[in-house]
Formats: structure tokens, sequence, C-alpha cells
């Protein structure tokens, strides 16, 4: 299986909450595990969240980010190019998604047909979760989150 992941399903395997043990028997479970640049900056910025709204110490939040550092590598990442973001826009306009999940779709999408192989997308975002299914991707969770 490839596998991409959004924001809200990286996290999840560097925060322990509803999901991790799912996302991480994903990535266990793919041969190729990718995301979008852009996701660098979402997992900072969730990690900093948890640790504003009380789920993480600020140490925690620090040593889950480190780690997620260590990994980035081993992640296919999806540049985030000019002829991407043209076609994020037209999914934002038609799928009605927020920027950074219509580009999380443009994304998976320019994946798969880059492989020309089918590419499943773990997300925990209902929108993009719908966004993705009716574009005939294959969705974690399988039921809605």
């Amino acid at each position: 299986m490839i596998l991409y992941l959004d924001a809200s399903a990286l996290v999840k395997r560097y925060v322990q909450e509803a999901g991790s043990a799912a996302v991480g028997r994903l990535v266990e479970g793919a041969d190729l595990v990718g995301t979008a640049a852009i996701t660098r900056v979402e997992m900072a910025a969730a990690l900093d969240k948890a640790v504003r709204v009380g789920v993480l110490s600020r140490e925690e939040a620090a040593l889950a980010l480190e780690v997620f550092r260590e990994e980035w590598s081993s992640l296919v990442r999806i540049q985030v190019t000019e002829p991407l973001l043209r076609r994020a826009e037209g999914v934002a306009w038609h799928a009605g998604l927020r920027g950074y999940d219509a580009t999380h779709l443009a994304a998976a999408l320019f994946w798969q047909e880059m492989l020309g192989e089918p590419v499943a997308v773990a997300t925990f975002d209902r929108q993009l979760w719908d966004a993705a299914r009716r574009q005939g991707m294959r969705v974690y969770p399988e039921e809605r989150p």
C-alpha cells in the first residue's frame, strides 16, 4: 500500500490519542509513506497547540517534534510547486476545502498520478476525508472521522 498522511493523521504518530495505534499500523504496513512538504509546518503548529490546550507539556511536545524531525527524511515529501498550488486552488474551489486541506488532496492526487498506482489517504479531517473519497481514493480511517 502507498499511504499519504495529512497532518491530522501524522501527528498521531507523535501524540498518543484516539487513532494513534491505527495510524501506526497503517504506516508499518505501507510500502511508501508520503505527505506534502507543508506538513512540516503543520506538525510544529499542532504540537504547539497541544501544549496550549494542555494535552502535552512543553517538554513532551519538544521531544515529539525532535522525533518527527528525525523521521522527516524517511517520508516521501511532495513538493509544493506552482502547478500543485494551481491544482489545489481548483480543489479548494470545487470541493469546498480549506487551503491546506486542498493542498493535501492535490498532493495526494498528484502523487497517485506520478506513481500510476493507487494512493490511500489517511486523514482525521472530515471535509478532506469526504473529498478524497469523492475522488475515488481509499481513505483511512475506514469510517468517517
